[in-house]
């Protein structure tokens, strides 16, 4: 044993390096991305017309294309003034009203509707300015996204109490009782431990009914949740508002003021609601104005985003929009879809968006539900034709909401569809995302390392990765970084072995503090036994908080003060390597995405690898 010890410690520099090496390999294995959704450059005109004749639609009934012409600041080639000729040229031959942008960022994303022929599309795709041409597409509310059954009115009896193995919150809501979904997602133990606040989640949909305005009337049980101004990608109510019934139903699963002596509850009731309508009254909108919304929300503070719409069929424009919001951190998701079929509908089956299939009470597949190989994860979207659990009512959702097409009017009412089953993921990721996790992959990982399959698999095309979880998913992004960071601080400790931390201290008791000094600094800088300090102050200091908290300044500050302290010392060599290994650990896992850092992710890991040597060398340099 000590001839080990002694080769040990001779080859630690070795040794030590090829277990980074492959521990830093494993992590990167284990937290790579897991979607295989569709991705926009693989939308192609032949993608749509194939999957069209096969579902037996028309991809081209709307008689309008979307030209999406090349963007000259990414390099992909022309200039302003020739993409305005070629526009002005088009106008000029074909009639001034032919090709006009599309509302928000048609301009900027030189996104354009054509009203012409499908030769005429053809031959401008064919165009060096043209990036991509396709038929202008209508998604809508998935059918049955809207079954709904009156609902109860208030209800004054106190809701069961129950035993749980965790810590619970209560709300006093005197219909939470009849919310049987929240109950199967595990949202009260996720309360005790965190609502969702300061989280901005974007609602695509019908709009919501937000606040008072004309012809429509602020829901009693959103008074209390809070909102970001609403905006209107289509004609009908202005700044958000809703005029259909869908939208407000959906943000009240999302955040539904809860714990206010009134109604029921939401799944991230502290987070922020961000009210964009992109549908109209009829439940119908075009991808191009979708589309505006995403990069509308992720350019307006949205870590969120919940679409309850569709179609059976993919558009590029759309899915580009998804991929921007995903370059700028934010998680998207999406239903599945309820057209009965072994085929996820679009945008759920497309690239980093998370596609939610719905269960009923009795954790079974729904009978309307989509399913297929883009399920990620399964969620609560209710059956409002049986009452499984008996308590007289339907086992729908049940939030308030318009009444139908009346927004002047609302009530309580028991919705079913994968509309339903998206916003109580969308929930859930708003609850991943405050608990420190805001990387959107990461995001989707721990929503599906905690969802609990019914059959125990680990994947399926019914139901993904498993039924979500909140209290687990919460669970998991506050504790299961630990374990790696300590990994890799020990990795890091026996690098630099020798003496490390304990330098000038004589005796045996001194170098017992020093030691104990060293594995606290160790320990604290790191996050190895729970949530990271450094993660939470990032947060908590606006856009460069993560750029400042998450780097070597931390450590190289309170050395510059307390170096002259030899007492402090070994504190200070744990402290900086605890934070080398934090920042190691963010290099290649990136939980988090840096805000205020120009580049996106790649510039992040550079940072983060960059300020890990940084404080690894601070470590050295401190214990000498």
């Amino acid at each position: 044993m000590p001839k080990l010890l002694t080769s040990l410690l001779r080859y630690r520099g070795v040794v030590a390096g090829a277990g980074l090496m492959a521990f830093s390999t494993l992590l990167a294995l284990e937290h790579g991305s897991s979607d295989e959704g569709l991705a926009a450059a693989d939308i192609t005109p032949e993608v749509v017309t194939q999957l069209a004749a096969e579902l037996d639609v028309d991809p081209s009934a709307s008689g309008t294309w979307l030209v999406d012409f090349v963007e000259p600041e990414d390099g992909e080639g022309g200039s302003e003034e020739e993409i305005a000729g070629l526009v002005d040229a088009l106008r000029s031959r074909l009639g001034a009203s032919t090709i006009d942008p599309t509302g928000f960022y048609g301009q900027s994303e030189h996104l354009f509707r054509l009203r012409g022929s499908q030769q005429l599309a053809l031959e401008l795709l064919s165009h060096p300015l043209v990036e991509g041409v396709e038929p202008e597409l209508f998604y809508e509310l998935p059918s049955q996204g809207a079954s709904a059954a009156e609902g109860p009115g208030e209800d004054d009896d106190e809701a069961e109490a129950r035993d749980g193995e965790q810590p619970r919150f209560e709300p006093n809501d005197p219909m939470f009782h009849l919310q049987w979904h929240m109950e199967q997602i595990h949202a009260p133990q996720a309360w005790a431990k965190t609502t969702g606040k300061g989280v901005v989640v974007a609602v695509i949909d019908t709009g919501v009914a937000w606040k008072d305005g004309k012809g429509v009337r602020q829901l009693p049980d959103l008074a209390g949740t809070e909102f970001v101004a609403g905006e209107s990608f289509i004609n009908g109510l202005p700044e958000g508002l809703d005029d259909h019934a869908h939208g407000s139903h959906v943000a009240g699963t999302i955040a539904q003021t809860t714990n206010n002596e009134l109604g029921v509850t939401g799944v991230a009731f502290g987070s922020t609601i961000m009210p964009l309508k992109v549908l109209s009254r009829d439940g119908r909108g075009s991808v191009a104005g979708i589309a505006n919304a995403i990069r509308y929300a992720a350019d307006h503070g949205a870590q969120v985003i919940n679409m309850s719409l569709g179609g059976p069929l993919p558009s590029r424009v759309l899915a580009k929009a998804i991929e921007y919001a995903h370059d700028k951190g934010v998680t998207t998701v999406c239903a599945a879809g309820n057209e009965r079929r072994s085929r996820v509908g679009y945008p759920a089956a497309n690239k980093h968006a998370i596609a939610v299939s719905a269960v009923d009470y009795g954790r079974a597949l729904t009978f309307y539900s989509n399913w297929g190989k883009d399920i990620d994860v399964a969620a609560p979207g209710g059956d409002t034709r049986s009452d499984k659990n008996g308590d007289g009512y339907p086992d729908g959702v049940l939030q308030n909401t318009i009444k139908i097409q009346d927004p002047e009017h609302s009530d309580y009412l028991w919705f079913q569809g994968t509309s339903m089953a998206s916003p109580h993921a969308a929930g859930v990721a708003a609850l991943v995302v405050a608990s420190g996790v805001t990387n959107p992959d990461e995001v989707e990982r721990v929503m599906k390392d905690s969802a609990v399959h019914p059959a125990g698999a680990k994947w399926d095309e019914k139901f993904g990765a498993g039924i979500i979880d909140a209290s687990a998913a919460v669970d998991r992004a506050k504790e299961h970084y630990a374990p790696e960071r300590a990994g890799l601080l020990g990795l890091l400790t026996l690098l630099g072995l020798g003496g490390l931390g304990l330098a000038g201290l004589t005796g045996r008791r001194r170098r017992l503090l020093g030691l104990l000094g060293l594995g606290a600094g160790a320990v604290v800088g790191s996050g190895a036994l729970g949530c990271s300090l450094a993660y939470g102050l990032a947060g908590a200091f606006g856009a460069f908080g993560s750029p400042l908290w998450l780097s070597a300044a931390v450590p190289v500050g309170l050395a510059a003060l307390l170096l002259g302290a030899k007492p402090l010392r070994s504190t200070l060599t744990g402290l900086s390597l605890g934070y080398a290994a934090l920042l190691a650990h963010g290099a290649i896992v990136l939980p988090t995405l840096l805000t205020g850092l120009p580049g996106g992710p790649v510039v992040d890991r550079l940072w983060l690898a960059g300020n890990a040597v940084l404080a690894l060398w601070l470590a050295r340099a401190i214990s000498r």
